[in-house]
């Protein structure tokens, strides 16, 4: 696997977790205007994707996109809200996994075909974009991103049908035709002029939930929180493999998939990491399942010490489980900056060490002189911890015991998760003894994947650890470029 980054990308510093691709949301509620319940949709859908954001509405004659870089309070406001008039709609908020961080790769695609046309919003990575865009017969450089093959894709419609039709139900025909040749990770919500559709792949790698609106109206959603902001109600997830469709004459389930391809595998660090921890997963709440990480984690690898205290704000909940069960004290030992901004990739050491600094900054009068446990979800690359590590130290901690809520994080994703290559994974590279010294930490332990699905307490569900253990559900490209869909032939 190969990776590229351009010169112009920026990163967060001082974030060394794994990074999410996006998050989707769709909504369809006859009688309102829905471009403001969109915007609180993907306001609780932020932390899935802050590279870009956007939404289409459509009043049922007309769909307006309007997408642009940046975070979701950065690209709309009263100005360009007030005109999105319609009661259809899907939002999108974008982390890049395949294809640049560019306002062309940002969301929802959007394709005029015919008379007729639709919007794309796509969680996930597809694993066979190359086959799918020579079968097309594209060139390179025609399409930027898997989303934007996909939206190709079904333009193109096929021989028997097209989106030219007009019997109402054209893009689902589509779709049905469609859906078959794609492989990997895709959670969808589309539309045309009046019909929301939601689809999920056949392992349902990324989650994605139906929710009913007190009016009657139904809203689609990567996670549970994006129906309680708007005050809609859980009704169920979507099953993997299945496509819904939403229209004036109720709520249709189809299953494009053949029945063999259907693998229930959603990935296990939504528990671990990615989604919000009021979310409602597999009929649980991801905040009392990681808690349960941490009292397991305390059974599994005890040590002595004076204070509990998570790694903001993911490793809390762990850091919790963990106190309660050992009987250790929970404490704050670092604070968070929640205003920090996006900033460039740092050229030395010492200025990614400042860039640590300016988004955790530690309790002296907690820390000095104790013996801390520090809790985190999961160490990725190890720049971070090792940099919070030393900031603990000078602040006078006495002793450092590190302890992880996941697995050793060993493999590359390649569903819809923003890793790097084996080469910048920490783990893959060193053994426990050499990732303890490498942080400089008193000791070290990861929570046992036996321990992290009984954590979750999820019987007879499927989950994705092909990070943890390389076992990939769904085969995988044998070289990887997240922008190789852009490669032409001058180059980047």
């Amino acid at each position: 696997m190969t990776s590229h980054v351009d010169s112009s990308v920026e990163l967060e510093l001082g974030d060394d977790s794994p990074k999410e691709a996006c998050g989707v949301f769709g909504v369809y509620a006859p009688g309102e205007s829905v471009a403001l319940l969109t915007f609180d949709g993907l306001y609780a859908l932020q932390h899935r994707g802050q590279e870009s954001a956007g939404m289409a509405v459509s009043d049922g004659g007309t769909i307006t996109v309007v997408k642009d870089m940046g975070l979701v309070t950065n690209v709309f406001d009263e100005r360009n809200l007030a005109p999105l008039q319609g009661y259809l709609a899907v939002g999108h908020t974008r982390y890049s996994t395949t294809g640049s961080s560019t306002w062309r790769n940002a969301q929802p695609s959007y394709r005029s075909v015919g008379e007729a046309g639709f919007a794309l919003a796509h969680n996930g990575n597809l694993t066979n974009t190359t086959a799918l865009a020579q079968e097309a017969g594209m060139l390179p450089g025609v399409v930027a991103s898997d989303s934007d093959l996909m939206a190709e894709l079904i333009s193109l419609g096929s021989p028997e049908d097209d989106l030219s039709r007009s019997d109402g139900r054209d893009l689902e025909t589509v779709l049905m035709q469609v859906l078959p040749k794609l492989e990997g990770a895709f959670s969808l919500a589309l539309m045309d002029a009046s019909h929301l559709i939601g689809v999920r792949d056949p392992n349902g790698f990324r989650p994605l939930c139906l929710g009913q609106l007190p009016g009657g109206g139904w809203v689609l959603a990567s996670e549970s929180p994006a129906l309680d902001v708007i005050g809609a109600q859980f009704v169920r997830e979507l099953d993997p493999g299945e496509m819904v469709v939403i229209d004036a004459s109720g709520i249709r389930s189809m299953r494009p998939f053949a029945l063999e391809r259907i693998n229930p595998k959603l990935c296990i660090f939504e528990f671990v990491y990615f989604a919000r921890p009021d979310s409602n997963l597999y009929g649980k709440e991801v905040h009392g399942a990681r808690r349960r990480m941490g009292e397991l984690l305390a059974q599994q690898a005890p040590v002595e010490a004076d204070l509990v205290m998570g790694v903001p704000d993911s490793g809390v909940p762990a850091a919790e489980g963990f106190s309660r069960f050992s009987g250790i004290p929970y404490g704050q030992g670092l604070v968070k900056n929640r205003y920090i901004g996006r900033t460039f990739i740092a050229p030395t050491q010492e200025a990614r060490a400042r860039g640590v600094r300016r988004k955790l900054n530690p309790l002296k009068e907690n820390i000095f002189g104790k013996r801390l446990v520090v809790v985190d979800d999961s160490i990725v690359r190890g720049t971070t911890t090792r940099a919070m590590v030393k900031m603990l130290r000078e602040a006078g901690a006495k002793e450092i015991h590190m302890r992880v809520s996941s697995p050793p994080y060993r493999w590359p994703c390649f569903y819809g998760i923003d890793t790097g290559s084996s080469s910048e994974l920490l783990a893959a590279k060193l053994s426990l003894e050499e990732i303890q010294k490498y942080l400089e930490v008193d000791s070290i332990a990861y929570l046992s994947l036996e321990n992290l699905e009984k954590a979750i307490d999820a019987p007879g569900a499927g989950f994705c650890n092909a990070c943890l253990t390389g076992n990939y559900p769904v085969k995988i490209p044998t070289s990887w470029d997240k922008n190789l869909l852009e490669i032409t032939s001058s180059g980047r």
